[in-house]
């Protein structure tokens, strides 16, 4: 995550209004010694990829490139052209949640530094491509990581289809997301 307000603010909504972050997918090795680097997020310690907002007077593959840097102390060649996207809900300070659209490169880490801004808040892994797969809790990550390594995964953890919610269930969720955000109001 950038430091600045400022840095933070530029880019956060694309032309249709959607909230769109850059992420790195780093990775290194090929064949059977490929692997997926992740880091835990800082507040659920989740296994994830460094991303991050759009930057100001930076391209959206150079952002990605800074958030490896200070997310991981990773340096490395990025791809300018995304591989593909993934959405997740970010929990927002006020307690509700925003759905957020995440454009990944891939970047091939030549070198990982010792000192970097984020050293000791986050928890950095190697994993192989199905470990990683496996890690992530967003199903479109996960997919994203699997097509990106070319593997499969195990028949036992590969997801059954998710049913379509019932109306109940659309206006439960609906009234969920009302009581969480009243909620986070009644927190300050």
């Amino acid at each position: 995550m950038t430091t600045s307000r400022g840095k933070q603010q530029a880019g956060r909504k694309s032309g249709n209004g959607k909230r769109r972050q850059v992420a790195a997918l780093p990775w290194r090795g090929e064949g059977e010694d490929l692997r997926i680097l992740l880091v835990s997020s800082r507040e659920t310690r989740r296994w994830v990829i460094p991303k991050g907002w759009p930057m100001k007077n930076k391209t959206a593959w150079q952002a990605a490139a800074q958030e490896a840097l200070e997310e991981a102390g990773l340096d490395g060649v990025i791809e300018h052209t995304a591989v593909g996207e993934y959405e997740y809900l970010k929990r927002l300070k006020s307690g509700a949640a925003r759905l957020v659209t995440v454009d990944v490169f891939p970047m091939q880490v030549t070198g990982e530094r010792s000192v970097f801004p984020e050293k000791g808040q986050r928890t950095l892994q190697w994993m192989t491509p199905v470990e990683a797969a496996l890690a992530v809790q967003e199903p479109q990550l996960r997919d994203l990581i699997v097509r990106f390594a070319g593997v499969t995964l195990p028949e036992e953890e590969r997801p059954h289809p998710a049913a379509a919610p019932t109306p109940v269930r659309v206006a439960f969720q609906r009234l969920r997301r009302r009581v969480t955000a009243l909620w986070g109001r009644y927190q300050r």
